[in-house]
């Protein structure tokens, strides 16, 4: 079927990228474009480093056929995902594979002039040891917790880092590299990571519809609908960590609210009850280990915080459908009683429609679910048909050597 008579360099490379066109002739009979057209968009590819062309296929006789493939090699993306207390950094091919990576040790509490250079700084010292050049670099995804407004990359009103509301952040990292910086919500690129992963581990049909949740310090989720992220509005969707719980004891959030889930489930308030049982806890990491020791009380809560997630994972999953929900964050390494307790009100409370097929996973990419994430971000901008014309016609030939 023929698409376009004119498509322009980004839509030949999105034929090649997804394996729909392997050869010349592949790109015309699904453009309609002259021989001369399609060799003029593929040598720009070519020379951009965005392709390669192979001779080594299968021949029925004589000259073999050549064969263009997506350059995987031909750059790289950066990672910067921002927790709590660390920031995990990483070097990335063009697929989204992990080459080099790193952790830092970060108080975010400590402010963005304390953290974000210090992150971008390590991040040079990274592709520096990567043995891939700076101009290689196609772009750097960043992840931060709280809301963030992704066509500006400024940070709004987050609830709980105070020093954090309405700051720029790409400038922290324009200033060592001379590329987009693309910034979402922690929680949004690792639903992204999931999404991008979840099918080809799970062997799951490929579905729009999947619900990621991140239920560790605090509780948040991520919205995949007809396969793409919702954000709302303001980027503040999925917030579910401070929707309010029915019977939460007067329990005060972070966010200066009451009775709010994250304050009531989330792994800081699992802390503060097992301490105040007399229990030695060191974090929601104290609180996984107690666990797995088995400790009856720690056990006890977590039940009963995957049923506090699955009270409100109910609405959700009524409103939005999802064929997926898939757990993550630090308290999916306690992921059996986390949730035995979500399916047992998840499923009462939600219609049987609604729950007829679902399906709840666990996280794919685990502890790498954020540099991933924010890597699959990245990509999915600067390797768009628009982003790879528009770069096209400003970029100056690269001198990237060809596989």
């Amino acid at each position: 079927m023929r698409r376009h008579a004119l498509a322009p360099a980004g839509e030949v490379f999105r034929l090649i990228r997804g394996g729909e066109a392997a050869t010349r002739a592949d790109i015309a009979s699904l453009t309609g474009m002259s021989r001369t057209a399609v060799a003029l968009r593929v040598s720009q590819l070519l020379e951009q480093g965005l392709v390669v062309e192979r001779t080594d296929g299968p021949s029925t006789g004589g000259r073999p056929p050549s064969r263009l493939e997506f350059h995987t090699s031909g750059g790289v993306v950066l990672a910067a995902s921002m927790g709590a207390s660390r920031a995990q950094l990483a070097v990335c091919d063009l697929t989204g594979k992990i080459l080099a990576e790193d952790d830092l040790e970060a108080d975010i509490r400590e402010g963005p002039d304390a953290v974000l250079p210090e992150a971008a700084g390590r991040l040079e010292q990274l592709l520096a040891g990567s043995a891939h050049a700076r101009d290689t670099v196609r772009g750097v995804g960043v992840s931060v917790p709280g809301s963030v407004d992704v066509e500006t990359g400024r940070t709004v009103s987050p609830l709980v880092l105070p020093g954090w509301d309405g700051v720029a952040i790409p400038p922290y990292f324009t200033n060592h590299f001379a590329v987009p910086v693309l910034v979402d919500n922690d929680v949004n690129v690792m639903t992204l990571g999931e999404y991008r992963t979840q099918y080809d581990t799970q062997h799951v049909p490929p579905v729009g519809d999947l619900l990621f949740v991140k239920a560790s310090t605090g509780i948040g989720a991520g919205i995949m609908s007809g396969g793409r992220l919702q954000r709302g509005a303001l980027g503040a969707a999925g917030e579910i960590g401070h929707i309010r719980v029915c019977d939460g004891g007067g329990a005060v959030c972070r966010c200066g609210n009451v009775d709010c889930l994250e304050a009531v489930a989330g792994g800081w308030a699992l802390v503060r009850r097992l301490s105040e049982s007399g229990r030695a806890v060191d974090g929601v990491r104290g609180v996984i280990d107690l666990v797995r020791a088995g400790d009856h009380e720690a056990l006890r809560l977590v039940r009963e915080a995957g049923r506090r997630i699955g009270e409100v994972l109910a609405a959700a999953v009524n409103l939005l459908n999802p064929a997926f929900v898939v757990i993550g964050g630090d308290l999916a390494h306690v992921y059996d009683p986390l949730v035995a307790g979500l399916r047992e009100v998840l499923y009462q409370r939600s219609t049987t429609l609604a729950t007829r097929y679902l399906q709840i996973l666990p996280s794919v990419l685990e502890e790498r679910a954020g540099i991933i994430g924010c890597a699959v971000m990245v990509l999915e901008e600067v390797l768009s048909p628009r982003s790879i014309d528009t770069a096209l016609a400003a970029a100056p030939p690269r001198s990237i050597a060809r596989q």
